[in-house]
């Protein structure tokens, strides 16, 4: 989980810094958005497995999908 949400924000400074260059930018968005789908996976996983309480997953993945939806704007 640590490793795909810090991918998503590592993605993201690399698209703003390829922003020049459209099909890398792009590319870059894309990349961000799997490792930040790979997390809500991760943050689903924890919950199953009782690793998070109601509570935190809740706010993590309130969090999550706060990400996946600035992807959708």
């Amino acid at each position: 989980m640590r490793r795909s949400s810090r991918s998503v924000c590592a993605n993201l400074a690399e698209a703003y810094h390829k922003r020049r260059y459209t099909a890398h930018f792009i590319s870059k968005l894309s990349d961000a958005e799997s490792e930040n789908v790979g997390t809500g996976v991760w943050l689903d996983l924890s919950f199953d497995f009782k690793y998070l309480f109601k509570e935190l997953f809740d706010d993590f993945n309130f969090r999550n999908n706060e990400v996946v939806n600035y992807f959708h704007t």
